[in-house]
């Protein structure tokens, strides 16, 4: 296998690290907002060990009602702003360069700043932080590496476990009855559910379908894909929402999807430097695949271009990009068109949502394994 080509496979796989999660608040967790190259050159020069480390950043505060932006919320300064930092470990065993398996740990530290849900009488914020939902993976080409050099197919199914806590609390201001421990400074308040857009997992057992390949164009320009399903069979976790609507006081939880299409160059060899840029699409659906889609939650989706830089030395892969936002739409959830339906002056319910302008992702992997280091 030539050298560029595997680069670029090392490229694929590693810039692949950001499988599934809108940028804002439609995101219901971070938990897949970073897919960190689990599978690394590892599997494309040989069968072992590979480790691949992930850093994922966003701040949302534009809020969108379907494709038009609600700007006043920023000149009335009553925006909500997320931020979101997630690191992603990923360890993976190849049994041969064909296949092999995948863990996926996150572990993410999120705020959330907001006027609405502190009883509107000042700005305060809420955070969480932990593990979320571990991911389980197997993957393999669907010819073997060594036989191809012009393009190739890689699938994959795995699980998500529900090892993110689902109700991770905090303290709101001027709700409830509680107060601060002896402190009569501070307002009245309760701990009670971070939003849905900063919990750490979503409390349902879930089944991912995956794939990735690549297409070489002409000279050192290769095609590149890469897609993502979540599959969320279960309907609704439980999780108070403390929302006045009846249909939407149980957090729901959803599907999420993600897909890239793009071009990468490799510029150097001596030097290991690859550039790439697509499109992307991510976000959550209206109406899960399987299972109800009752309960809260903001569906959406984001189109992007995502400019990157990858750099690979021996058996060390790294790789930066940002995804740019340029399209951007919160769709009524079903919960929404139930209370349009249940209005009795017309009122067309569609609730809001906040998207980044872009994210920030930085993926670090290393072969462990016997491979065949260039």
């Amino acid at each position: 296998m030539s050298v560029p080509l595997r680069a670029f496979l090392a490229l694929l796989l590693l810039s692949a690290s950001v499988a599934a999660s809108a940028q804002g608040c439609v995101a219901i967790r971070s938990f897949t907002a970073c897919n960190p190259n689990a599978f690394s050159n590892g599997n494309v020069l040989g069968s072992g060990w590979a480790i691949a480390a992930n850093y994922r950043y966003f701040e949302s505060y534009r809020h969108f009602s379907g494709t038009e932006e609600n700007e006043a919320r920023q000149e009335q300064k009553t925006a909500v702003y997320n931020w979101t930092n997630q690191v992603n470990v990923g360890l993976t065993y190849n049994f041969t360069k064909r296949q092999g398996i995948t863990f996926i740990l996150p572990y993410s530290y999120n705020t959330r700043s907001s006027l609405y849900e502190h009883g509107g009488k000042g700005r305060y914020s809420t955070r969480s932080a932990g593990i979320g939902d571990i991911r389980i993976t197997f993957n393999r080409w669907m010819w073997n590496p060594d036989s191809v050099s012009k393009g190739n197919l890689q699938l994959g199914v795995g699980i998500k476990l529900p090892t993110g806590n689902f109700n991770a609390q905090d303290f709101f201001y001027n709700e409830g009855t509680d107060t601060l421990p002896n402190s009569a400074s501070n307002p009245w308040g309760q701990y009670q559910p971070v939003d849905q857009s900063i919990q750490l997992g979503d409390g349902g057992l879930g089944y991912t379908l995956e794939m990735q390949g690549y297409l070489k164009l002409f000279g050192p320009v290769y095609g590149y894909m890469n897609a993502f399903y979540l599959i969320n069979p279960m309907e609704t976790n439980g999780t108070l929402t403390y929302r006045s609507r009846a249909n939407e006081r149980i957090m729901s939880v959803a599907d999420q999807y993600m897909a890239r299409l793009g071009l990468n160059w490799n510029m150097s060899r001596k030097l290991g430097i690859n550039v790439f840029c697509g499109g992307r699409v991510e976000g959550i659906p209206v109406e899960d695949l399987v299972g109800g889609s009752k309960g809260f939650r903001r569906p959406g989706y984001i189109y992007a271009v995502e400019p990157g830089l990858d750099w690979m030395r021996g058996r060390h892969d790294v790789n930066v990009s940002v995804p740019i936002a340029l399209y951007r739409n919160r769709t009524q959830s079903v919960t929404d068109k139930e209370n349009t339906a249940a209005s009795t002056t017309g009122q067309i319910v569609h609730g809001d949502a906040a998207f980044a302008n872009y994210s920030v992702n930085v993926s670090w992997s290393i072969r462990l394994g016997k491979g065949d280091p260039h």
